[in-house]
């Protein structure tokens, strides 16, 4: 016991949570080692929901006994972080949080965080409403399919840490201008084009296994759309179903591996960029195949109220541009407005409601991944409307410029996805 508390209260606990409240050992600390557990803002979790389901299970262990400390222990789990589905469905069914009104207080205090935007500032100041911020983990970029010329399986990774490249297992078919995203520790492939035709399906990969499985059909086909998660489900939005462009919108929630529509947007968007900022969705520029032509304007989405609207228009067209999202800012990198394809980039602040320009990249690129590692923003491939590239640039917001990354893809790539995932620690990477 006393090497598991030494161990249990060092960094190494707090990255490696998950596993450790699955230990014996874990059942059977005492309230004060929980509670000294859960409240640590280092705790490395997927979810929140991590944290309410190993106070449950704790309890659980020895119930007659410890379920008198259910409400000092749910003081120390976020609730306000965690999706209003497994707030609904499961913490206010689960009969330890019945049977305790400080219990109910808190789930009410979550619930008002999702349903009052007012009460939401309020509560900022919670310690139950304030992210987790893990130790930096070593991070992998992922860079799925893509158009090279034509649609591909392969995959590739990006080692920080060691500067290269390698090969990863391969998607189960091929595919590009597919949306992506990592939620729950798992990389998700979404739609796309297989070379014939666009598809509904989706893929997911985990990166600890090196392993992909197929997961529930999205309800329609879309190629060029755009994917994010927003309060724990995965959004895919807009896209090209092979005969026109898509303003309809659905989202996934992994629990029930079920796809369900929600409100479409104001506008038709093919190759549509978004990205999630202060708990709002954004859709991109893209094109418009109604009146054929790149677009400027931006809408979000309020998953609360079921709603998009229009916000502030960027400076310029741009279908095809990455986006991306870095201190709760939203970047527009790239793209095209017919055949010119830019090198500019752009930048959102929804607290201005309000576009302006930042350095320009080193390269023009359109259908280009994005993603933003350790403060830096990541561009990976595209293509400058000639040929595809194989080569990834950033940018350094304290500095306003953009560097070349050294090492490059070993294929040239445009409409490939790609996303910053953790390290796992046992990963045998192919070489």
């Amino acid at each position: 016991m006393l090497i598991l508390m030494d161990f249990l209260f060092n960094s190494q606990t707090e990255q490696h949570f998950t596993d450790v409240v699955l230990s014996e050992e874990f059942l059977n600390l005492g309230i004060e080692q929980v509670c000294s557990l859960i409240s640590s803002d280092k705790l490395t979790i997927s979810s929140e929901e991590k944290v309410f389901e190993a106070v449950i299970a704790w309890v659980n262990h020895d119930k007659d006994v410890r379920q008198e400390f259910m409400a000092r222990l749910m003081e120390h789990v976020r609730l306000p972080l965690l999706p209003r589905e497994y707030l609904v469905q499961r913490v206010e069914e689960e009969a330890l949080v019945k049977n305790s009104s400080a219990c109910k207080d808190y789930l009410i205090e979550a619930m008002k965080y999702h349903l009052l935007p007012t009460e939401q500032r309020i509560l900022m100041k919670s310690v139950r409403t304030r992210l987790r911020t893990p130790m930096n983990l070593p991070k992998l970029m992922v860079v799925v399919g893509g158009q090279a010329p034509k649609a591909i399986r392969s995959v590739e990774c990006y080692d920080f840490k060691e500067e290269r490249w390698h090969q990863v297992a391969e998607l189960p078919s091929r595919r590009c201008r597919a949306g992506m995203v990592y939620m729950a520790g798992l990389v998700f492939a979404v739609g796309g084009f297989n070379g014939s035709l666009r598809v509904r399906t989706v893929d997911s990969y985990d990166p600890v296994k090196d392993q992909w499985t197929s997961v529930a059909n999205m309800r329609d086909r879309r190629s060029t759309l755009g994917a994010a998660v927003l309060n724990g489900l995965l959004y895919a939005v807009g896209g090209f179903d092979g005969s026109t462009g898509l303003s309809s919108v659905e989202a996934y929630n992994i629990k029930s591996n079920e796809w369900f529509h929600v409100a479409p947007m104001n506008t038709r968007r093919s190759s549509v960029g978004v990205g999630v900022v202060g708990g709002l969705l954004y859709a991109v520029g893209g094109y418009d195949g109604a009146s054929r032509q790149c677009l400027s304007t931006v809408e979000c989405y309020n998953a609360t109220t079921n709603e998009w609207s229009y916000i502030a228009e960027m400076s310029t067209r741009r279908s095809g541009a990455g986006v991306g999202v870095l201190n709760n800012l939203l970047y527009a990198v790239g793209g095209h407005d017919g055949p010119l394809v830019r090198k500019s980039v752009e930048v959102y602040d929804p607290t201005t409601n309000a576009w302006r320009q930042v350095a320009d990249m080193n390269m023009c690129r359109r259908n280009a991944g994005v993603c933003a590692v350790n403060g830096l923003l990541y561009v990976v491939g595209g293509d400058d409307g000639s040929c595809n590239l194989a080569s990834v640039e950033y940018y350094n917001p304290t500095t306003d410029k953009w560097t070349v990354v050294s090492s490059c893809m070993s294929t040239g790539r445009s409409y490939a996805v790609q996303r910053n995932v953790n390290k796992p620690q046992r990963y045998n990477i192919k070489s």
